[in-house]
């Protein structure tokens, strides 16, 4: 080998090094976080399952209201990030802060409006999901408890996204543990009356929340200003804004916002329609949507890597390197969803084993996780392209576009056709999704390829 290529060869792996330590301390990090907060919901479905199905179902009916506002939070905070992203390859601290600061009071608006709709409505936001009087009286007691914890929950939000945006997901991570061991600890004085604490049931999991996450916010907040330079702004700094500004900031985080919820919707959809289709149906694709998630989660630092470290390149004025690290994230995804594939298709007989349910709905489920586990190379690098390239480049616009049409026009109308008009088994039903997911990567690629999903959103965005 010449010196030259000695030389050549060296850089390269320095800069595949470089890459794969950088994406690591984003990716890792987010990737515990979300499986604490997995284990969070898991732990908290477990002990209020103590108390009785009625119980559980209250809680799990109350939290699908929680589920609108979550959704809600991550597309508004997602959207902050791509500009936090930029300003920061820049350094462009000044804006960062500016950024924040839109972010904060737009969590305080919306945590706002829908903690008031939810003290006002409680019995209405429960008669949506279920019928049954004492699971509307338990899930409305719950309710009206942790919707004061909704502010919180929107800070902690602000300050995670916002955290990971500049390279440090350590500290979220850190605090979501915290949050875990609080919440159960609290789960197990208050739901069951130990340590002297009165017996308070579903009252006792909702207080034992809300304390958590005003703990978790607060931890979070005390740190940013006692560690983080960079985010730890005064009022004059948060609030150094222009409408202008806001509104041409929001022309990037709108559609964000969007997409999420209409992902969301779309998704609520799909259980609608398989729930119509009878009781085994709904249990297989629970089955089989509890295992998919399971590997989505432990993966979603991925997405979160892509977006910060593309975001920081363009900001940084380095568009080559974006278009690098988007390639080199794709191919990325389309490898470990390969390999997650094959660990789906391995693993879910053993999986199918713990659920005590009938052969034609475990012969329905090992179906439908074969479908998945072929086609989850495809499902890892539409959402890579959609939330990891084009979010972060700051496409966000384009993205929402794939993703409106692939699952309102493709995945609904497939889906809706297959069960109540062709009436097919729910395994061929949930196969017609697949035609969604393929034209999403379609697009998706044709735009990556097009080059012309490389936006800087910081160039002219002036207080």
């Amino acid at each position: 080998m010449t010196e030259l290529a000695q030389l050549s060869a060296g850089s390269f792996n320095h800069k595949n090094n470089k890459f794969y330590r950088q994406m690591l301390a984003i990716a890792l990090p987010v990737m515990i976080q979300n499986f604490l907060s997995s284990l969070l919901n898991l732990i908290d479905t477990v002990m209020v399952g103590r108390l009785g199905e009625v119980e559980i179902a209250a809680v799990g009916i109350a939290n699908q209201y929680f589920f609108f506002f979550n959704m809600f939070l991550i597309g508004l905070c997602a959207g902050c990030s791509v500009f936090i992203a930029q300003f920061w390859g820049k350094k462009d601290i000044i804006n960062i802060k500016r950024i924040l600061g839109i972010g904060l009071v737009s969590v305080i608006l919306v945590s706002t409006v829908f903690m008031i709709v939810g003290f006002l409505y409680p019995t209405k936001i429960m008669a949506l999901f279920n019928h049954d009087k004492l699971v509307a009286e338990l899930g409305t007691a719950y309710l009206q408890i942790v919707l004061a914890s909704y502010l919180f929950t929107g800070i902690t939000f602000v300050y995670s996204f916002a955290l990971r945006s500049i390279g440090n997901a350590f500290l979220p991570m850190l605090i979501s543990f915290v949050a875990l061991i609080v919440n159960t600890i609290l789960n197990y004085v208050f739901i069951f009356g130990n340590w002297g604490a009165p017996a308070l049931g579903v009252k006792g999991a909702a207080l034992a929340t809300l304390i958590a996450r005003v703990l978790e916010a607060a931890i979070l907040v005390v740190l940013v200003y006692m560690r983080n330079k960079v985010l730890a702004a005064s009022v004059g700094e948060l609030f150094d804004f222009t409408l202008s500004f806001v509104q041409k900031a929001y022309r990037t985080i709108f559609p964000v916002i969007l997409n999420d919820m209409c992902w969301a919707l779309a998704s609520l959809v799909y259980i609608a329609v398989y729930g119509r289709m009878g009781t085994q149906e709904i249990a297989a694709i629970q089955i089989c949507n509890t295992v998919n998630n399971l590997f989505m989660v432990v993966i979603f630092g991925l997405f979160s890597a892509a977006a910060v470290m593309i975001g920081n390149s363009i900001g940084a004025e380095k568009e080559w390197l974006a278009q690098q690290y988007a390639r080199k994230f794709s191919l990325l995804s389309v490898a470990v969803g390969i390999l997650l594939g094959l660990l789906i298709d391995a693993t879910s007989p053993l999986m199918l084993k713990f659920y005590n349910v009938s052969t034609v709905v475990k012969n329905s489920s090992q179906i439908i996780l074969i479908i998945i586990s072929l086609v989850f190379f495809i499902r890892i690098l539409g959402v890579m392209l959609i939330v990891g390239v084009l979010r972060g480049g700051g496409d966000a616009t384009y993205a929402f576009l794939i993703e409106g049409f692939t699952m309102w026009f493709i995945g609904v109308p497939l889906t809706v056709l297959g069960a109540f008009v062709f009436h097919f088994p729910v395994y061929v039903v949930y196969g017609l999704t697949v035609i969604e997911e393929i034209a999403k990567c379609f697009l998706s690629l044709l735009r990556l390829k097009s080059g012309r999903w490389i936006k800087n959103v910081t160039r002219n965005l002036t207080a």
